[in-house]
């Protein structure tokens, strides 16, 4: 892994500048408060992976409660804010500590093999629990819900993952390479840490609306899934 020299005294814009983007929302709001985590970590002089096992432990911890409280909440026992509240902090505080763990490494000089291995596991363990949440909040708000849109919309929630792992490397490639701001805004529906902050939402105001979010997400990766496959198949007859 590339890394810089450590500055005598990094500061918030330091880390920042190292971001590896996400998106307009993720450089916007999660790179940022990546960054603050990121000048804690340093002045306690903990390791980047110390991060990426906190954002393990807390992505875990709110998936877990979630999927725990959604029975309660679709039965009228709990209200749903509450449940919507931990979601939208839990996750977004998930997130920036993995944007964290990356701005620590490279400004510090500490990054590593292992370190990016870690990073990645602890993505997929997170993202399966994620998945896992919003599955049994739309299951317990929508009991008919086919076992195939379930199972569709846990495989294509990965395709997020996998393209970004395979774009680190040196055969990265990207379908659309404009930065306009009208293409930016429509790249959100891929911005891991906008997906997290509506799913959030949904639970925080209308749960019922889950099966909704779900489908909409289904066709979104199911659709860049396909749309990637065509675009590398071209790249690899020419």
């Amino acid at each position: 892994m590339t890394t810089l020299a450590e500055p005598s005294h990094p500061t918030l814009s330091d880390f920042h500048r190292v971001n590896r983007g996400g998106g307009l929302f993720s450089e916007s709001v999660s790179q940022w408060l990546g960054a603050g985590f990121a000048v804690v970590g340093h002045r306690l002089g903990l390791r980047p992976t110390a991060l990426t096992i906190t954002n393990l432990v807390i992505g875990l911890a709110t998936s877990v409660a979630v999927i725990a409280l959604a029975e309660p909440v679709a039965a009228g026992r709990v209200p749903a804010w509450i449940v919507g509240v931990l979601a939208l902090v839990g996750w977004q505080v998930a997130y920036a500590l993995d944007c964290a763990d990356g701005q620590l490494a490279r400004v510090t000089g500490q990054g590593s093999a292992a370190g990016a291995r870690v990073d990645v596991l602890c993505d997929v363990a997170a993202q399966i629990a994620l998945v896992a949440a919003l599955t049994a909040t739309t299951m317990a708000q929508a009991p008919s819900t086919p076992t195939w849109l379930v199972a569709a919309f846990a495989g294509t929630w990965m395709v997020n993952l996998v393209t970004s792992v395979m774009q680190a490397g040196p055969n990265a490639a990207s379908m659309v390479t404009s930065t306009s701001l009208p293409v930016r805004l429509a790249k959100l529906v891929r911005d891991y840490g906008a997906v997290i902050f509506v799913a959030a939402l949904v639970l925080l105001f209308a749960p019922a609306l889950s099966l909704w979010v779900v489908v909409a997400f289904t066709i979104v990766n199911g659709g860049f899934l396909l749309a990637s496959i065509a675009f590398s198949a071209r790249a690899s007859l020419h």
